[in-house]
């Protein structure tokens, strides 16, 4: 049965030690699937509608807590928490002494230890089976202990009592872990300090480590306005310190109270610093953790079926809140996005049987409708759902949803069907069969009276996730809150890869959506006989573009910074890695369509958590003292209020199996190295612009080069290729070193803009980064966009390539320079092949030269000096004297160059170029060149 409010409580006297241990609570058991529907609709009710007890984390009169600190140690998202507490029973007579940890529970405890008078009690995580089989034979002999239980919203408790005499000493000592989530742009740590009295010494210390850096540490005010002030933050790039040390006069309610104010929550909120939309790989202690959280992407647009439960059972509060949230997340729906509601009880309306798009007139309509529901009678779940997919589906079939739209359903309930289909089982399969792939189901549960594991269930098989709302005075909030997770799809069909040869067993690498504010994470095991360095290769399809990026990390580069770190984790990844991989079973678990298919996943969960000392719903933590027979047992019951697995991510597809990974890397991946690859090498000769900017013209037909410079100040713009045929405009602006050298300021391209105005496609390359659109991108990974005519590559920290409509090709490359050079600064150089199929009505500084002009060269001779010969040049009916010289061509090598045989056009080009080159500076950096 399940675990129950009610407490079953033994005081056996241990003969050998004195003192005893105290059971709160009874053993789980699966419900089955054949317990009538009343009956557990009346369970679950009765399990979770008593009161909640005050907490207190030390329970016992006339006893004294010696100290009681908390610390957690955070790395690259993963904390380990460690809650230690010493009392002595300063009472004449024995008594009870509780120790009580309220964790997330999301969190496994992975230890416990409790020493007594002398005697130490170590935990180590087994099979449930086997632990509670050791526990019955201690039990047998008087030896009991704590278990886990379910105490609130967000939390479960760890209870232990022990019954000792007269000043008697425990130690207690509890070990937990857990991933960080991040939701709304941030990860939140949250430490429920409630000792229930005054302690000496009294202490919380979160350390935070990211090896990218920490963008933002805040300690919002959970703790209450008595302790303002009192919370110290140290933050540096990489690590952050919180610490919470109140002394016991600060701890008081006030000066003369022998009460404690210390009773809350210490809540905890980061994020991290991250290149913009470049995947974050880490690899440490033979593991490897993939975070994406990309950010700076315009949202896909929306087709939402919202599904309402109107029963009778959603009478008063829950149905007030329901409209108030309701009236909020429609205000944030745009003219963009299409959306309908059904509400339903034993019958099923459509307010719209067809998407509406979120124009303010039909958002107003809606919110009417909502505002004049009155709920009654029962609940036909199965029908309503039905009727959602089918509108969903219609509006597919009639090709009135984008195909880079995201579609979804979310439904809102606070029970058990009642009318049509009632049979939970059967629900889910008619949703899952009519469900399209591309649609989305998101549930949210209202109240304790609801069950949420099935509403958890038919979420994740349908690509989507389940909350559960409790039916409170904040409940519009929590509804809002859930909904601002799920509105601003980003992302969809993400796909991180990783080299077959490289890597095994990775957890969940596929994803339906990826929303702004949250974060994508997958993890394995790295092989030993990998290179020094592992790469992943994500792609993703976003509103206007297909994105694919590829990222690196040094295999052995991280551990030797977490060996030098005090308060760092360095077990990190081999735990993130098991944490994501237990929840991700458990979650498959609960979908198994078979008994074999279960007991086999059942399997896989009770080694991993054995291995990696996890209390699951599978295995129980078994305290056992070290001097003799004595045993406790801490269990994680299946709680009904979460559902099936605390933490767990909803699989949009279940995990493929390594054999059908794709390749080393996807066809379209680049190599490992920046190096210019082989075949680029025979690429034919192309027109440059480099340095000073050094104009190096390629002429085939007159085979020769042409070179000039353009002496102009920071800021201007130049017009390169100006085509009104093909709609392409591409402009650069100067930037100036850092200061003048030989009485001269030397101006480079600092960014260059390519635009296709009939692609509807804007490129701005900077030397900080590269804009496409309404997207930002880094130098820090190779990212291939494909957009609808325009493909754009960025190699990382290399160039990047603009391809439009596979006829028009420009090159930027990437010069960086020694950050504290005094003069020199990062500037870009600029390529374009000869064979572009720009239109006649080219022109600009590069794009003049489409059209090769008649050039005559004679009377070459020596000049001033011996290496420059000079010549004259007739050239567009002027004549000029030019000197043979060398510019570079940094395609091969950015470093050093490859000399270009050029002859060299004085005074800013003039004769050889159109007019004179002040006709080529524009205002904007996608400005037509005007017509000279």
């Amino acid at each position: 049965m399940k675990l129950s409010a009610l407490l079953l409580t033994v005081f056996l006297l241990s003969q050998s030690t004195a003192f005893e241990f105290i059971i709160d609570g009874e053993w789980d058991s699966e419900l089955s699937d054949h317990v009538d529907h009343f009956d557990r609709r009346f369970t679950r009710s009765l399990e979770t509608s008593e009161e909640e007890e005050d907490f207190e984390a030390i329970q016992g009169s006339d006893i004294t807590v010696k100290s009681y600190k908390v610390e957690s140690r955070i790395t690259s998202r993963f904390a380990h928490t460690t809650v230690r507490s010493s009392v002595v029973n300063s009472g004449p007579n024995a008594q009870s002494i509780g120790f009580n940890v309220q964790i997330p529970k999301r969190a496994f405890i992975t230890n416990f230890t409790m020493n007594v008078n002398g005697i130490t009690f170590i935990g180590s995580v087994k099979e449930k089976t086997v632990a509670r089989n050791l526990y019955a034979q201690a039990r047998a002999r008087g030896k009991a202990a704590g278990i886990v239980r379910t105490n609130s919203q967000d939390m479960e408790t760890f209870k232990t009592e022990v019954h000792v005499p007269a000043g008697s000493k425990v130690e207690f000592e509890l070990h937990y872990q857990e991933m960080m989530q991040r939701k709304l742009g941030l990860y939140t740590h949250t430490l429920h300090i409630q000792p229930g009295r005054l302690v000496p010494m009294l202490q919380v210390d979160v350390y935070i480590f990211e090896p990218k850096g920490i963008k933002q540490v805040d300690v919002p005010d959970t703790l209450g306005e008595h302790f303002a002030g009192l919370i110290k933050i140290t933050h540096t790039k990489e690590k952050a310190h919180v610490v919470f040390k109140p002394t016991v006069q600060q701890q008081r309610k006030c000066p003369n109270c022998t009460e404690s104010a210390v009773d809350g929550v210490l809540t905890v909120q980061y994020d991290v610093e991250r290149e913009r939309h470049v995947g974050e790989l880490q690899v440490s202690d033979g593991h490897f953790v993939q975070f994406f959280a990309p950010s700076d992407l315009p949202p896909l647009t929306k087709n939402i079926v919202f599904v309402i439960d109107v029963s009778g059972s959603m009478w008063g509060l829950k149905m007030k809140q329901t409209v108030e949230a309701m009236q909020a997340i429609l205000d944030d729906l745009t003219i963009d996005d299409q959306f309908s509601i059904i509400d339903f009880n034993h019958n099923v309306r459509c307010w719209s049987e067809a998407l509406v798009p979120g124009s303010s007139l039909q958002i107003s309509e809606a919110k009417k409708y909502i505002q004049n529901i009155k709920p009654n009678g029962g609940t036909n779940i199965n029908e309503a759902l039905r009727m959602a997919i089918e509108i969903l589906s219609k509006a597919k079939n009639q090709g009135l949803i984008d195909q880079r739209s995201v579609s979804m359903i979310i439904l809102v309930s606070d029970g058990d069907p009642t009318v049509g289909e009632v049979k939970l089982s059967n629900i889910q399969k008619n949703v899952k069969r009519r469900m399209q792939e591309d649609f989305s189901l998101f549930s949210i549960g209202i109240g304790f009276d609801v069950d949420f594991d099935f509403l958890e269930r038919i979420a994740m098989e349908n690509r989507g996730m389940a909350q559960r709302i409790y039916a409170n005075h904040d409940a519009s909030e929590q509804l809002k809150l859930f909904y601002s997770q799920v509105s601003s799809p980003l992302l969809k069909k993400i796909t991180i890869h990783f080299p077959h040869d490289g890597v095994t067993d990775i957890t969940q690498n596929r994803f339906d959506k990826f929303f702004r504010g949250s974060e994508l994470v997958v993890a394995g095991k790295v092989k030993p006989e990998s290179s020094n360095m592992l790469a992943s290769f994500i792609t993703a399809s976003a509103a206007t573009m297909e994105m694919n990026i590829h990222t690196d990390a040094d295999i052995q580069g991280l551990d030797t910074v977490l060996n030098q770190q005090l308060h760092s984790f360095p077990g990190f990844a081999r735990q993130m890695w098991a944490y994501i991989m237990v929840n991700q079973l458990l979650a498959e678990r609960s979908l198994a369509p078979s008994a074999m298919k279960k007991r086999m996943i059942t399997q896989k969960i009770l080694g991993l958590a054995v291995e990696h000392q996890f209390v699951t719903p599978l295995t129980a933590l078994l305290v056992e003292s070290q001097d003799g027979p004595e045993r406790l047992l801490a269990d994680s019951p299946k709680d009904p209020k979460q559902g099936c697995c605390p933490g767990a991510g909803p699989p949009s597809k279940p995990s493929i199996p390594l054999e059908s990974k794709p390749p080393t890397r996807p066809p379209w991946a680049p190599g490992f190295t920046t190096e210019t690859p082989v075949q680029e090498a025979k690429a034919p000769r192309v027109t440059s612009v480099e340095n000073d900017p050094h104009f190096i013209v390629h002429l085939p037909k007159n085979n020769m080069d042409v070179c000039f410079n353009i002496d102009s100040k920071p800021g201007h713009i130049l017009n390169l290729v100006s085509d009104p045929g093909t709609g392409t405009v591409i402009n650069g602006q100067l930037i100036g070193g850092k200061k003048m050298k030989n009485n001269k300021l030397n101006t480079y391209f600092g960014a260059i803009s390519i635009v296709s105005v009939g692609a509807g496609v804007k490129v701005v390359v900077r030397t900080s980064g590269i804009d496409v659109n309404k997207h930002s991108f880094s130098w820090a990974a190779t990212t291939t966009l494909t957009l609808q005519r325009v493909k754009v590559t960025i190699e990382k920290e290399h160039k990047v390539t603009v391809t439009i409509d596979e006829k028009i090709s420009v090159m930027v490359l990437l010069h960086r320079v020694w950050k504290k050079h005094p003069i020199n600064v990062d500037f870009l150089g600029f390529y374009t092949p000869d064979d572009n199929q720009f239109s006649s009505q080219v022109h600009g500084l590069v794009g003049q030269f489409v059209k090769e002009p008649e050039i005559k060269l004679y009377d070459v001779h020596e000049g001033s000096e011996p290496e420059k010969k000079q010549a004259t040049m007739e050239v567009k009916g002027n004549k000029m004297t030019v000197t043979r010289g060398w510019q570079k061509d940094y395609r091969r090598d950015k470093k050093h160059g490859s000399d270009v045989y050029c002859w060299f056009v004085h005074n800013s080009g003039k004769g050889f170029i159109d007019g004179h080159y002040t006709n080529y500076i524009v205002p904007d950096l996608d400005s037509f060149l005007p017509s000279l």
